[in-house]
């Protein structure tokens, strides 16, 4: 694989960020992280750890420390750096003195702790980390104002001694044999496990269970709700014109 330069070429220096990219690529590091190889505020490096540790059940250790477990080690340094980290194989592409250290059976973990330091030195040089601690204090929301460990609830204090629990001569289970035991318990399980599905069967289907719904009229029906319709509707009328009558 080759790097070649054209015409159309205006940055002579892309030739080595292309290199680069291509050296990426071979190493495992997915195309969309490479790419960003190529603007100019990025930069790669390649740390080769495979001759600094001899034994290789040490290295395999060290080098699964530098990930952390579930690879939150990996992604606190991420998160801190701002850089893309791959731990692959034997070279791992990532800050360089962290990797070393941790080949130098110096924990990654002491490394995060300083960088934090310093982010919060700079951080506190630039103003921000004050102003949020002024802001904190005057909204009252500042860390001596809250109980650091919550006071346990008393207890009620009662003179008599707890109810004695059933013992075991009187269900008979003292007498059981140890076979015997252990059937009985499956045989308990299995109880509790019919029980169970019994409940979550009639929950079920409680939910297909159709609502009520009110039957349709018959015929009859519809037929003398049609005449008291008519009968109140004469009524009203009769009603009507013997107000005019009286009026008239």
């Amino acid at each position: 694989m080759s790097v070649r330069t054209t015409h159309k070429t205006f940055d002579p220096y892309i030739i080595l960020k292309a290199r680069d990219l291509i050296k990426l690529l071979a190493r495992g590091v997915a195309i969309t992280q490479a790419q960003k190889v190529l603007q100019d505020d990025v930069a790669c490096d390649i740390i080769k750890i495979g001759n600094l540790v001899r034994n290789k059940d040490r290295f395999v250790k060290r080098r699964q420390r530098i990930i952390g477990p579930d690879g939150s080690t990996l992604k606190a340094i991420e998160l801190l750096t701002q850089c893309y980290i791959l731990v692959q194989g034997i070279p791992s592409c990532m800050v360089p003195r962290i990797v070393l250290d941790c080949m130098k059976n110096i924990h990654s973990i002491y490394r995060i702790k300083e960088h934090l330091k310093t982010s919060e030195k700079t951080m506190k040089k630039n103003g921000k980390v004050a102003a949020k601690e002024e802001a904190r204090k005057a909204s009252g929301l500042d860390a001596s104002s809250f109980d650091k460990k919550e006071k346990p609830a008393k207890k009620v204090y009662t003179p008599f001694p707890p109810p004695q629990q059933p013992r075991k001569l009187e269900s008979g289970e003292y007498f059981l044999k140890p076979h015997e035991r252990e059937a009985w318990e499956v045989q308990q399980r299995k109880q509790k496990q019919a029980e169970a599905a019994l409940k979550r069967r009639a929950e079920r289907a409680e939910v297909c269970v159709a609502p009520t719904e009110e039957a349709a009229p018959t015929v009859e029906e519809k037929r003398k709700r049609r005449h008291t319709e008519m009968d109140a509707k004469d009524g009203t009328a009769r009603s009507k014109k013997k107000r005019k009558d009286i009026a008239a």
